[in-house]
């Protein structure tokens, strides 16, 4: 079992902070700090508990180097005024540069310092213990607060852990409790929706939560295939034929178990993802050669807001159409609102579900939301999580 913050006598110590500050920076401004908001609670207790801060965090996909796209200079802004204070910061060559390390050596106690790009180091996703002994120079602690990255062994999130007395920040303690609800005893009745485009991006959680659900809703385009490998007419709707024999034998396994599982009755077509593309509402398994399914119909809606009512454990993962171009955001927002309004244990994850729910006004009316989409799935998969398994107490 893991440390949590709580457990870590902070005052007086330089404390080594894995953040995850991967969001969305256009013109030099952060256009979305969802994820710097999540970390504040862990950042302003170690700093009110007399702790000094480093911290360190990946942006984007760099390609092994500095590249001034993937500066991470408009984060340390945005967190300076979420904070209300300084955060230090220069753009260095990487994160254990000559440079990096001067200006760390230099941080006055109490201070909060963010160090550049984890990923401008290509040693950082190799886990090289040479890069992760540096980044444990700067700190006599470590502080795991980034769940989103947890399922990656890197050496900001696996091989510091290694190194330094170390806890679970609040984010991340959080997202474990949540999703631990989800796989031990969840209250039923335990209902799971999927969307998303692909059928290839969900299989190893469809196969774990048929343990586990009662009811599995899926829609999106991922639902076309399962409609297809039952012989249903799709048009143009995205599938992926090489799966029809894992649907079926999905479907197959999932009757045996007594899950209910609840395909779209009928779809909203167009013949392009348009506003205005003159939408029409089709079966599921009959829609026209020259239209594809873009979102659930209103039969479906119907169907998938009724399957809610009266669970008691639900977690959903995907949109369920194309919900960023309207008519075919209706059937994700219809199932965000009746989810919003239940009163059983909520948990939503993957970006697209949040960015619904967040355009809809109702990511506050969820009991969690996960910040971290590929951590959540592997978590739910079964699968060990190399950045929690280092927060093991033993293991450092």
């Amino acid at each position: 079992m893991y440390r949590r913050l709580d457990d870590l006598n902070v005052s007086g110590e330089r404390v080594l902070v894995r953040v995850d500050f991967n969001v969305p920076i256009k013109d030099g401004e952060v256009k979305d700090d969802t994820r710097i908001r999540a970390a504040l609670p862990t950042l302003r207790a170690l700093l009110e508990r007399g702790a000094t801060l480093v911290l360190t965090s990946h942006l984007g996909r760099p390609k092994g180097g500095p590249d001034d796209k993937y500066r991470l200079g408009p984060v340390a802004r945005r967190l300076g005024e979420l904070l209300g204070r300084e955060v230090r910061y220069t753009p260095t060559p990487g994160p254990a540069s000559t440079e990096q390390q001067e200006f760390v050596a230099a941080a006055p106690p109490g201070s909060v310092t963010l160090i550049e790009n984890s990923r401008f180091d290509p040693r950082e996703e190799a886990n090289d213990p040479a890069l992760a002994r540096v980044l444990a120079s700067y700190a006599s602690l470590y502080v795991d607060d980034a769940f989103g990255a947890a399922h990656r062994a890197h050496a900001t999130t696996e091989g510091v852990a290694r190194l330094l007395p170390n806890a679970a920040g609040y984010l991340m303690d959080a997202e474990l409790s949540a999703l631990a609800k989800l796989v031990e005893r969840p209250a039923r009745p335990f209902v799971v929706v999927l969307g998303g485009a692909k059928v290839s991006d969900k299989l190893g959680i469809i196969t774990r939560l048929l343990d586990l659900a009662d009811t599995l809703v899926v829609g999106g385009a991922m639902a076309y295939t399962f409609v297809a490998a039952r012989g249903g007419s799709v048009g143009k709707s995205l599938v992926e034929p090489e799966l029809y024999h894992t649907a079926r034998r999905i479907l197959d396994d999932a009757r045996e178990r007594g899950v209910h599982v609840l395909l779209p009755l009928d779809s909203l077509c167009a013949r392009a993802i348009a506003d205005g593309a003159g939408a029409s509402v089709h079966p599921s398994a009959a829609i026209p050669d020259d239209l594809m399914g873009l979102d659930i119909g209103p039969a479906a809606r119907q169907e998938f807001v009724a399957a809610l009512q009266g669970a008691g454990t639900v977690f959903w993962n995907g949109p369920l159409g194309v919900f960023e171009t309207p008519p075919f955001d209706g059937g994700t927002m219809a199932v965000g609102a009746a989810l919003a309004a239940l009163p059983a244990y909520t948990v939503v994850g993957g970006g697209d579900s949040i960015a619904a729910l967040n355009a809809a006004g109702l990511l506050g009316r969820v009991s969690h939301v996960s910040t971290g989409g590929g951590a959540s799935r592997e978590y739910l998969e079964g699968r060990v999580l190399p950045g929690v398994a280092a927060l093991d107490p033993a293991a450092s």
